[in-house]
C-alpha cells in the first residue's frame, strides 16, 4: 500500500497566493504555519471535526484573523493527507 501525499499547498504570504477552489487556514499550538487547501475538504467528517474543534476554541473570533485549527500541524497533515480529492 502507499503513502499518499496531501496536496496541500504552503503558503507564507498574501491572500492573492490562495488560487481559486481553496481557502487559507493557520494551524498549530504556539507558532502556527499556513496552509492553503481545497475546499473539497470542507466535506470530509474528520476535517468537520477539526472545525468544530476551533469554532470551541475561538468562535468566530480567530486570532489569525482566518480560521485557525487548533491541533499539532503533524496530526493535521495526518488527518488531511487521507482525504481523496
Amino acid at each position: 500500500m502507499a503513502i499518499r501525499v496531501p496536496r496541500i499547498i504552503k503558503k507564507c504570504s498574501t491572500s492573492l497566493d490562495v488560487p481559486k477552489g481553496h481557502f487559507a487556514v493557520y494551524v498549530g499550538q504556539g507558532q502556527k504555519k499556513r496552509f492553503v487547501i481545497p475546499i473539497s475538504f470542507l466535506s470530509q467528517p474528520s476535517f468537520q471535526d477539526l472545525l468544530s474543534q476551533a469554532e470551541e476554541e475561538f468562535g468566530f473570533d480567530h486570532p489569525m484573523g482566518g480560521v485557525t485549527i487548533p491541533c499539532p500541524e503533524d496530526i493535521f497533515i495526518g488527518i488531511t493527507s487521507q482525504f481523496r480529492i
